[in-house]
């Protein structure tokens, strides 16, 4: 048996203790540092709740409009990065899951109820009047789920077949109104959901609202339908195709669904 010199056996013995005591601390960090956590989305939430039909004369034929104006809100203020809207068939979901009107008819502690449990700091709710001159009014206004305070109040009014263009404007005058992210290269929502004349547009309005509430009582092929009936109307109705092509995919389900 050969046995190493003192001097050479002693420096190999220091030269495997240093490289231990050095590697291993390294390793060890490696080990036990966490994955960094994706950023906190910053962004202010809004939910939409349906309009109230307050509408004189022929009132119930406009109803279908209470879910309809709200998704289209909803498509208007979508247009800003710098917020967080809630989708509508959510919104629908959490009503029937918890057994509310989705007529639109909410009273204001409920719906405030109805934003925090959908994560929004910002709830609208609003209803619309269309007398039998066909000029319309859209009421709205904004509560903060903090304080359950009503924190900004908005009415636009026109010509009911001007309906885009109205919520196109009352979408500008709440973002504004609640000093939200300004909205960079905005594409006006009527030019982004249709260039129809305006009688085709409500006309195709009307249609998606009906469709809405077909979808919603999960007859899907009678919602599909009228949202066709629609574009045949409108070809140029983005909403509309947005909604069917949803409808249309095999993967889709609606809420009920």
């Amino acid at each position: 048996m050969s046995f190493l010199p003192a001097r050479r056996f002693f420096a190999l013995v220091v030269f495997g203790v240093g490289t231990t005591a050095v590697g291993a601390p390294t390793l060890a960090a490696q080990q036990t540092t966490p994955p960094s956590a994706p950023a906190a989305d910053s962004r202010p939430t809004l939910a939409v709740l349906y309009f109230t039909n307050s509408a004189l004369g022929g009132g119930t034929d406009y109803q279908p409009l209470s879910k309809g104006m709200a998704d289209m809100l909803i498509t208007d203020l979508s247009q800003n990065p710098g917020v967080r809207v809630v989708e509508r068939d959510r919104l629908q979901a959490l009503l029937e899951e918890q057994n509310l009107s989705t007529s639109g008819r909410v009273d204001q502690e409920t719906a405030v109820r109805v934003g925090r449990v959908l994560g929004a700091q910002h709830l609208l709710m609003g209803a619309f009047v269309i007398d039998p001159r066909q000029n319309m009014r859209i009421d709205l206004r904004a509560v903060n789920t903090e304080t359950s305070q009503v924190e900004y109040v908005e009415s636009v009014t026109g010509k009911a077949d001007q309906l885009l263009a109205l919520v196109d404007e009352l979408g500008k005058k709440v973002n504004t109104g609640l000093k939200l992210p300004p909205v960079r290269f905005r594409v006006s929502a009527v030019a982004v959901q249709s260039t129809a004349k305006p009688p085709e547009q409500f006309r195709a309005v009307m249609l998606m609202s009906r469709a809405l509430e077909r979808q919603d009582k999960g007859d899907k092929a009678g919602a599909i339908a009228l949202y066709k009936n629609a574009l045949e109307v409108d070809p140029s109705f983005d909403r509309a195709k947005v909604r069917l092509a949803m409808l249309e995919t095999p993967s889709a389900t609606t809420p009920q669904e």
